[in-house]
């Protein structure tokens, strides 16, 4: 089983930044990509990014493309899902997966993100 663990979450002004970063440990041997979720209050958990652990393909939900950029670093096991240009509509709790052969089958614990106006 992998265990996640997201961090570097906080309140932010618009239009400003953050980095979020999420730290896979246990049998990452069985994560094939990760992925970026959020939740607002209220609302659905939704779909931000991905990236694959093997050749580093990403994917965005267009609500995030050119704003958001998603990356890895195998050798520590660490995503980071880098966010700019926030707005408060960005605010949200923000969660990591890890993705199995056919489903997100691991999640972090969350990190709270608020974008003030």
């Amino acid at each position: 089983q992998v265990q996640l663990v997201e961090s570097g979450g906080g309140l932010v002004q618009a239009g400003g930044s953050l980095r979020l970063s999420c730290a896979a440990s246990g049998r990452t041997s069985s994560s094939y990509a990760m992925g970026w979720f959020r939740q607002a209050p209220g609302k659905e958990r939704e779909f931000v990014a991905a990236i694959s652990w093997s050749d580093g393909s990403t994917y965005y939900d267009d609500s995030v493309k050119g704003r958001f950029t998603v990356s890895r670093d195998s050798a520590k096991n660490t995503v980071y899902l880098q966010m700019n240009s926030l707005k408060p509509g960005d605010s949200a709790v923000y969660y990591c997966a890890s993705r199995g052969l056919r489903e997100y089958d691991a999640w972090g614990q969350g990190t709270q993100v608020t974008v003030s106006s």
